[in-house]
């Protein structure tokens, strides 16, 4: 094994704080990764890392050596990038995050959408709806909702993330149709919630008179899950308030109706994907276009509402 693979090696344990980790990223064996690290430390005469059952912790000679491997491996993802311009089919490995309901409703097509016309590349996809680090968990592209907040990384805006109200048309049977914000507030609601967000409480702005309401939902069921907040909301257990791209089809397909028409749900950001470098190599680019041609431009989640 070379001195730059050793080095990277180092990097990667100190960015996942672990032998244990790195050596799962890398798809070794902890005591494999232990042994080419001690080669590395013998190889330059020096100390990196300070062991124990416990803890594990950099040298100061470690420090300055894992910034030197940063260098390097910066160069060596720059190098596979530059020969991957002057190849004429499109090859190489996409490395690919996104959140769960995406990447099942979209991404999933224009993941094979990519592979059916580019035989040369291969794509690894990971649905987690929890922020991942690209750079450390060597992603390429993540697919994320919201607005960006790591300054380190570059954000395409794909489509705005609007929001809608919704309920079945046996819900609106049963408890009435809502006609202000204050009617819908006394009605039950299916709210989402996971570790991070609760979408319980909303600003509405009417689009016809310049007002405002905060909406507080009230209901006795709450998920983590699309699907079962969809089902939930089919079922008339409550209405919803959901983002657009969660729609699948047209609502009335659904069996659902929107509520509250003239008024628009304040929810500020949007789809992006996420990338580590200012000019991304083709493939980066190449699947992104391929992303934003599968949804269009406007998505075509916003077709599905009816307006």
């Amino acid at each position: 094994m070379d001195l730059a693979t050793r080095l990277v090696m180092l990097l990667e344990v100190h960015q996942q704080g672990s032998f244990a980790k790195a050596a799962e990223l890398r798809g070794i064996d902890r005591s494999v990764l232990s042994k080419q690290i001690k080669k590395l430390e013998d190889s330059l005469g020096l100390r990196l890392l300070n062991r124990s059952t416990r803890s594990l912790s950099f040298t100061t000679a470690g420090l300055e050596i894992v910034k030197q491997a940063q260098k390097i491996r910066d160069t060596l993802d720059e190098t596979h990038h530059l020969a991957n311009t002057f190849n004429e089919e499109p090859r190489g490995v996409l490395r690919l995050s996104s959140t769960q309901l995406f990447g099942r409703t979209y991404l999933k097509k224009a993941v094979i959408k990519f592979l059916k016309k580019y035989s040369q590349v291969s794509i690894e996809v990971i649905l987690d709806d929890r922020k991942v680090d690209l750079i450390s968990d060597r992603f390429d592209i993540a697919f994320r909702i919201g607005i960006p907040d790591d300054s380190n990384l570059v954000a395409k805006k794909l489509a705005d993330h609007k929001m809608a109200i919704l309920a079945s048309k046996d819900f609106i049977e049963e408890h009435g149709y809502p006609e202000n914000p204050e009617q819908l507030a006394a009605l039950p609601s299916v709210i989402y919630s996971n570790r991070s967000f609760t979408l319980d409480k909303v600003k509405l702005f009417s689009e016809t008179e310049d007002e405002s309401f905060t909406l507080n939902a009230q209901g006795r069921y709450r998920v983590n899950e699309v699907e079962l907040l969809m089902d939930a909301a089919q079922e008339g257990l409550g209405y919803v308030i959901v983002g657009q791209m969660m729609l699948t089809k047209n609502i009335d397909d659904l069996g659902l109706i929107k509520l509250l028409p003239d008024f628009q749900v304040s929810f500020t950001g949007g789809l992006y994907a996420l990338y580590s470098h200012r000019n991304p190599p083709p493939l980066v680019k190449l699947f992104i276009e391929t992303v934003q041609d599968t949804i269009g431009t406007p998505p075509v989640w916003e077709s599905y509402l009816n307006d």
